[in-house]
């Protein structure tokens, strides 16, 4: 039996329950708390997240998939401590988060070098700890496919290829952007059904939703909040019609929520991660889908993602 790693170690697939499938315990500036830790209080962090993830517990959540990478300020201290304090299963990631430009150290570098390295923080571990990640991260955002982000699309599915780790992607989906990924991680021989296409909620395109959906990958419904993108109405309305066609058993949901984020200086607005319990599977039901069809979304289809059962 395939097992699913969470930052305190393996754990069995019947074991991840009730799933968020893209979350962030932290969001950090690269490089800042490092330079500058005088601006950070690690602990203030900490208890932020705790609370969170306590809450989303207490609706019946057991797994967490962050999906903080390199240029998203990954602390694996964080998770671990917040995983320790917590009834809750942390599935970290791999990756890197960069829509042009790699950093300085990769851009001269072969993209099998930085496939080396996601491979062992899957293989070995993050960072000198024995925590591993049990999924792969990247992005395509409006700037499309540059040459820096097609390599980084290119070793996140070598890494793919060679550790049989799931990946889950950041796309912008006015722009189509999954489209892009999709080429790419076919030609380097990625299996499609272990891939959340993310962001695919951002849009109601449905022309572009059953595209997505006909390549086999899983959609990520993924950004719960979020109603300057798309309002909870018109979201709850294309996974309805998602799931008309028959693509229930490939959505998957959440809120890209951030317990803490360093990039403005005053919260952002964005609900509660508890909304997807209080507001979206109240709003699902009234749209015509079922309490087992929503199920699938919570625990069977992520679990299918991170264990390839």
């Amino acid at each position: 039996m395939a097992m699913v790693e969470t930052v305190l170690g393996p754990i069995a697939p019947d074991a991840v329950g009730v799933t968020l499938a893209h979350e962030h315990l932290h969001v950090l500036s690269d490089g800042v708390p490092q330079a500058f830790p005088r601006l950070y209080d690690r602990d203030v962090m900490i208890e932020a997240a705790v609370r969170r993830v306590n809450d989303v517990a207490a609706f019946g959540a057991q797994t967490i998939i962050d999906l903080t990478v390199l240029g998203l300020g990954r602390d694996i201290t964080i998770f671990r401590d917040v995983a320790a304090r917590t009834s809750v299963n942390i599935v970290a990631a791999t990756g890197a988060y960069f829509f042009d430009r790699l950093p300085g150290y990769f851009r001269q570098r072969s993209v099998e070098h930085l496939a080396e390295q996601f491979v062992l923080d899957i293989t070995e571990g993050i960072a000198g700890t024995d925590s591993k990640a049990g999924i792969l991260k990247c992005p395509t955002d409006e700037p499309g496919l540059t040459g820096d982000n097609e390599k980084l699309l290119r070793a996140v599915a070598q890494a793919h290829v060679q550790t049989g780790a799931p990946i889950s992607t950041h796309t912008h989906a006015a722009t189509h952007r999954g489209r892009d990924q999709v080429r790419v991680f076919r030609e380097e021989g990625v299996d499609l059904t272990r891939t959340v296409i993310g962001h695919c909620g951002d849009t109601d395109d449905l022309d572009y939703l059953y595209e997505m959906a006909d390549t086999g990958a899983f959609l990520g419904m993924d950004r719960f909040g979020y109603d300057a993108n798309l309002s909870l109405e018109r979201r709850v309305a294309a996974i309805a019609a998602l799931c008309a066609r028959g693509h229930a058993g490939q959505i998957v949901v959440s809120h890209d929520y951030c317990c803490h984020i360093d990039w403005l200086p005053h919260p952002i607005n964005h609900p509660s991660m508890t909304y997807l319990f209080t507001e979206v599977v109240p709003a699902l039901r009234n749209g015509g889908v079922d309490d087992d069809t929503i199920d699938r979304f919570l625990v069977e289809n992520p679990r299918r993602l991170l264990s390839g059962e």
